[in-house]
């Protein structure tokens, strides 16, 4: 018996470790059994108010981070932009979203010059610390403010892309250092 707890032990941590750190439980129709998503209202890089409605039609691709991130931001965010770039005119079909954690430093203009460095199909929402907070949480992102010296931070979170359909229902998510093809395979799918 501890054994089989070992192997079941051992094969949850590798499936989570595929999925970006979490593990997702779907139930006999395929449906996830944990709700990812809901409700939120932010702003993007121009100023105008989107919320989760507005997203609704087209298949979407969640991301959240922060513009100081040194390392695993943009790799993410030129990672999308090379599936974006394979999947041709079909990618005109997605909606591709980074919402900042960090909205204290992570303004409207900040995140407009950042993403400015990426594909322009990417839309940058940022929010107040209340209202990123709350999306977050619908979102079951993970994600703490880490001290350094001097005074500054810096952020740990979550690192997977988050996948939607068309109707809002989360599909599921692409982890950290995916191989292209298989983010290829869950964009295409969604697409139809």
């Amino acid at each position: 018996m501890r054994r089989r707890t070992l192997v079941l032990g051992g094969l949850a941590a590798a499936l989570g470790a595929a999925t970006g750190g979490a593990l997702y439980v779907r139930s006999r129709q395929g449906k996830p059994l944990l709700k990812v998503g809901g409700p939120f209202a932010l702003t993007d890089v121009d100023g105008k108010a989107v919320t989760d409605r507005d997203l609704l039609g087209k298949p979407t691709l969640i991301y959240f981070g922060f513009t100081y991130c040194p390392e695993i931001c943009p790799t993410t965010l030129t990672d999308i932009g090379q599936w974006l770039e394979k999947l041709g005119p079909k990618a005109d079909r997605l909606n591709v979203i980074f919402i900042t954690v960090d909205p204290e430093r992570d303004t409207a203009p900040q995140l407009k010059r950042y993403l400015s460095n990426f594909d322009p199909r990417i839309r940058g929402l940022t929010g107040s610390p209340e209202a990123v907070a709350a999306t977050a949480k619908a979102y079951r992102i993970y994600y703490s403010k880490v001290p350094l010296e001097g005074g500054e931070y810096t952020l740990d979170h979550s690192t997977a892309v988050y996948l939607f359909d068309r109707r809002g229902e989360f599909v599921g998510p692409i982890g950290y250092g995916s191989s292209p093809d298989q983010a290829l395979e869950r964009l295409r799918a969604v697409l139809g």
